[in-house]
């Protein structure tokens, strides 16, 4: 409506249509709020439209050209990574490492901290056969993996539910 009824993009009030009132009307933390907005002006301002613009400093995320829609799928399984750089967050990509070493680190503590100490227990096992059972038991109540399939056919790409885009 905003784009076919003004001569100009009207910027903010997409902005806010989209920040405040579609996405932002669900979130109600203040700064979760703010954080939207942040993201949303990098995507909802006039210099989106210069052919030499790129969301990160490699040029990885950028806008493609104009297209039909089976253009853009195809762009984004061609040229977008699956796991998403650093970069795109505005995070130096020594961020990802960090990230990962904290990842590791907190799940090395946390098998560390179920190994028993006492190796002389009544049961006669190891400490390798004690923690194979604990992680056992722990594998055993995880959840079915997701089937992202099943639930792309129950919650179709619409453009008029952002939130089952969004999922």
């Amino acid at each position: 409506m905003f784009l076919n009824t003004y001569k100009e993009i009207p910027w903010e009030a997409l902005r806010y249509m989209v920040s405040e009132a579609n996405y932002g009307g669900r979130v109600t933390d203040p700064k979760d709020r703010w954080l939207i907005n942040t993201i949303l002006s990098d995507f909802y301002d006039p210099k989106v439209l210069n052919d030499q613009f790129w969301y990160s400093e490699s040029g990885v995320y950028y806008i493609p050209p104009e297209g039909d829609l089976t253009s853009f799928k195809e762009h984004i399984i061609q040229n977008i990574p699956y796991n998403d750089l650093t970069e795109i967050f505005g995070l130096h990509q020594n961020a990802d490492i960090t990230s990962s070493i904290n990842d590791t680190t907190n799940l090395l503590q946390t098998v560390l901290s179920l190994m028993p100490w006492d190796t002389g227990g009544a049961s006669g096992k190891s400490q390798d056969e004690i923690l194979n059972e604990i992680a056992g038991e722990i594998l055993e109540k995880l959840p079915k993996d997701y089937d992202i399939e099943r639930a792309a056919k129950m919650h179709p790409i619409r453009h008029d539910d952002s939130m089952n885009t969004v999922l």
